[in-house]
């Protein structure tokens, strides 16, 4: 296994370190949780895997992805926290229920095990299903299964439709034909694209910003427009990005978000420099914390740091954007898109339902 490396900014043993860090925190039931004594959310504890995957710890990833098939409930969802096993928050997330999809791909791409793909597309099948069971007619998706009629979120929708991309290629490579999907997919992309009034209004967080760009709806001109248009709103030159516009607060996820993002668009070296400025939240050991405040301020606590913790996705993110820029295989690419469909326009699904349908009646 060859770990990543960004020249001048993260040497191959510091990611290493960094990997160490999140398996440290794992428990023995494959569980990670966002610090010893935490508490656990699905989508976070995917990312916090994939990092593991990164770092060649395949057999600590597969013992997380376990643990989120021994806890998934029967209709494909996931509660949006855990305490060990005892349910924290009852909301059902749609946007945490499909980062399954994300991340048995990602395993799979590291690892090639079929085994573990076959084990895990019942499980892939059944959250995506969920989400999409709560899909509005003009695309967007409600954020909470549990009461869709609270509103859809852009960022969740967003990642959601990379959740979609990837579990597509599952069934794709398994054999299954899911066009359903594929005709859900063109719709959610049309809706982040052109229906940004139909989501609830987030715009003071970050992510709400970027995330039609790592989601996979936005390339070309309308993603270059849409870094351009706020970025003296969110990124704080020389310290990183704000997780939201109005607080002093910069974070270490955001920004490697950010690192994403922008290497998804080919601006690389911005990419980079952005990682590079992170590098001030490493702690000791290896992992990252959360972020700090950069002119102190109502937020103001122990020093600069805010909060004082250093969760597991926290650092994952910084191997994951480490790994976009500097690392290799299958999955330095995972988060360009690269390999994973557009979703189908109505005249394709036609199409393509077409064949099924001659292909079932013995016709091909």
């Amino acid at each position: 296994m060859t770990l990543p490396e960004v020249d001048g900014v993260l040497a191959a043993h510091a990611i290493a370190e960094t990997v160490d860090a999140i398996a440290r925190v794992q428990l023995p039931d494959g569980n990670i949780p966002w610090f010893p004594g935490g508490h656990t959310d699905p989508w976070n504890l995917v990312e916090a895997a994939m990092a593991l995957d990164v770092g060649g710890r395949h057999n600590d990833a597969e013992r997380a992805y376990e643990w989120l098939r021994g806890m998934q409930r029967t209709d494909g969802a996931w509660h949006a926290y855990y305490q060990g096993r005892d349910v924290k928050d009852v909301a059902l997330d749609t946007n945490v229920a499909c980062y399954i999809a994300n991340g048995v791909l990602h395993h799979y791409l590291s690892t090639g095990d079929d085994r573990f793909l076959h084990d895990f597309w019942p499980v892939v099948e059944r959250a995506i299903d969920f989400a999409l069971g709560h899909q509005r007619e003009d695309g967007e998706i409600s954020w909470r299964g549990d009461d869709p009629a609270d509103g859809a979120l852009l960022t969740g929708s967003s990642s959601i439709h990379a959740s979609i991309r990837c579990a597509v290629v599952l069934a794709e490579h398994l054999g299954h034909e899911r066009p359903d999907w594929e005709l859900s997919l063109g719709s959610l992309a049309h809706a982040v694209q052109h229906r940004e009034h139909a989501f609830l209004d987030k715009s003071r967080w970050a992510m709400d910003w970027y995330y039609p760009i790592l989601g996979g709806v936005l390339r070309g001109d309308a993603a270059n427009d849409r870094v351009a248009q706020r970025w003296p709103t969110f990124v704080v030159e020389g310290r990183g990005v704000r997780c939201v516009s109005d607080r002093p607060w910069v974070t270490a996820a955001e920004t490697c978000e950010l690192v994403l993002t922008l290497d998804a668009i080919g601006e690389r070296e911005r990419a980079r420099e952005m990682l590079s400025w992170v590098q001030f939240l490493r702690a000791p050991g290896g992992g990252y914390w959360t972020g700090a405040n950069f002119d102190g301020g109502a937020f103001h606590r122990d020093g600069e740091l805010y909060p004082v913790e250093q969760p597991t996705w926290n650092s994952a993110a910084v191997v994951l954007a480490a790994h976009a820029l500097g690392g290799s295989g299958l999955t330095a690419g995972f988060f360009r898109g690269e390999g994973l469909p557009a979703g189908l326009d109505r005249e394709a699904l036609l199409a393509e339902l077409e064949v099924v349908s001659r292909r079932h009646r013995g016709l091909e």
